[in-house]
């Protein structure tokens, strides 16, 4: 099945390539055959892998703004027992907000998981759309530079301004990321980019939506993880969850310092040459 060995390296990338705007998947379908490995990518076997180190890593951003959560979770429960959201509970709004950002992938997630598990068979695909990210995430770049709110110290507060609507829209371009090559990371700031937020203020909410989004769709195939049929597989579950666990602590760390003055530009860039590279490849083995 999987390696100790590739089991490390597909942690480690899965855990650097989900928070970083230039997704997983698409390396993660991309990258065995290129390597030329013995893996499936559309196979139960290999999707369950995927799900321990996606699981790992909606784990790691929970306790890496864990201070954030806890507010937002008391920000809901509180407007529950009041029965309304006040427009100064900064941290209320910002966790409906996250609940009805959540709502397009979720669906979409639902409605149409059978057809894109399809698209994890083809690394040809999987490089085309690494490609289209590039490109999606030049045209974000584009509205950071006419972003509206530039104050870092407020990113909260412009966060909670943010409308339902703009939220929606925010979880529907997260949504691209069920292609392999899209990244989530990637969508969701740019999403938050058109609704006028900052490069950080984007980040920022695009981290904290992630995090529901990659958990529960994680734990609802948690009793495949844990299943008889999977006994030979736990190991390097266990190993991949760990590196993409310690990959995601690094990488949203550095991310969250690196949005602070930068721009989407060199991840463009990189998935454009990245896509080309590996299309290239590809087509000649």
């Amino acid at each position: 099945m999987i390696t100790i060995l590739q089991a490390i390296i597909l942690g480690l990338l899965q855990g650097i390539t989900e928070l970083f705007p230039i997704s997983s998947l698409g390396h993660s379908v991309v990258l065995p055959s290129v390597l030329g490995w013995n893996i499936h990518q559309n196979d139960s076997y290999f999707l369950t892998f995927l799900i321990a180190t996606h699981l790992a890593t909606a784990t790691v951003l929970f306790i890496f703004f864990f201070k954030d959560w806890k507010k937002i979770i008391s920000g809901i429960i509180r407007t529950l027992k009041q029965r309304e959201v006040k427009k100064d509970d900064t941290y209320a709004r910002i966790g409906w907000l996250l609940v009805i950002g959540t709502i397009p992938a979720g669906i979409l997630g639902l409605l149409f998981q059978e057809s894109i598990r399809k698209l994890f068979a083809s690394a040809q695909i999987a490089a085309g759309f690494l490609i289209l990210n590039g490109l999606l995430l030049l045209g974000a770049e584009q509205l950071r530079k006419r972003a509206a709110r530039k104050n870092a110290e407020q990113n909260d507060e412009s966060i909670s301004h943010l409308s339902p609507l703009q939220s929606i829209y925010i979880g529907a371009a997260q949504s691209l990321a069920l292609l392999p090559g899209i990244s989530r990371s990637g969508a969701s700031m740019g999403g938050g980019l058109l609704a006028g937020l900052n490069n950080e203020d984007a980040a920022r909410f695009s981290f904290l939506l992630a995090t529901p989004v990659i958990g529960a769709a994680a734990l609802l195939k948690l009793p495949e993880i844990f299943s008889s049929s999977y006994a030979s597989l736990r190991l390097p579950m266990f190993v991949g969850a760990l590196c993409a666990g310690l990959a995601a602590y690094i990488s949203v760390t550095f991310l969250m310092k690196f949005f602070k003055s930068n721009t989407l530009k060199p991840f463009a860039l990189y998935c454009l040459f990245a896509g080309v590279g590996a299309s290239l490849y590809l087509l000649t083995k």
